[in-house]
């Protein structure tokens, strides 16, 4: 937006960032911190521009959006299923099973995207109030973590989706409008605000993974 290139070329750029990014994450012999993230990160980037040229460039809205790529993430999870038997991220241990995990991995940002702006749009909760409702959606996946024997595969996918829409709310707080509920900061400084904030908690927080790639 800032650049003016459009939801399509800005996820051909950022597509292919995250190809790359994907490209080397599987490649690494063991698991990297700043390379992981790295690699969420595009994810989320070529995720955004393409639920909004999903909602906006093709003309579908935003509940259209969401359906469409909500059967894309469904169908991601049961061909991934349907090739290895299961879609738990504690089975990530094969280039194969890598490529899975990082496609679905992509749709479940882009849908919790349009969620988050379907959300805070439509809605009429705006920003501060869709941060709320889905703080409260993430808290009760954890309560229920917590407190029950759920598949906890299932509640692992049902929180990364979660998690999308809570970033995509707060981000439109931080650089939209004052008029529109916004803080009205330019997207550069917000951008390089919430990558201070990331790289802050890749620091201090510990960093494991009992085998490559999750």
């Amino acid at each position: 937006m800032s650049m003016n290139l459009g939801y399509l070329v800005g996820t051909a750029i950022f597509a292919t960032v995250f190809i790359g990014a994907v490209i080397f994450q599987i490649q690494v012999k063991r698991f990297h911190p700043f390379i992981y993230w790295a690699t969420i990160i595009a994810s989320t980037t070529v995720g955004t521009t393409l639920a909004d040229y999903a909602d906006r460039s093709l003309g579908i809205g935003y509940a259209g959006g969401s359906l469409l790529l909500f059967t894309l993430l469904m169908a991601s999870l049961f061909t991934w299923h349907r090739s290895l038997g299961t879609i738990s991220v504690a089975s990530v241990n094969s280039p194969r099973a890598e490529m899975f995990y990082w496609l679905t991995i992509m749709f479940s940002q882009t849908l919790g995207t349009a969620l988050g702006d379907w959300t805070a749009d439509t809605s009429g909760l705006g920003y501060i109030g869709a941060a709320i409702l889905f703080s409260i959606l993430l808290a009760l996946v954890v309560a229920v973590y917590l407190w029950t024997n759920i598949s906890r595969t299932l509640l692992f996918w049902a929180a990364f989706v979660l998690t999308r829409p809570l970033g995509a709310v707060v981000g439109d707080f931080l650089d939209k409008p004052i008029s529109a509920g916004g803080l009205a900061l330019s997207r550069y400084s917000a951008t390089a605000a919430l990558l201070m904030f990331i790289v802050i908690c890749i620091v201090v927080f510990p960093q494991k993974a009992a085998t490559k790639g999750h």
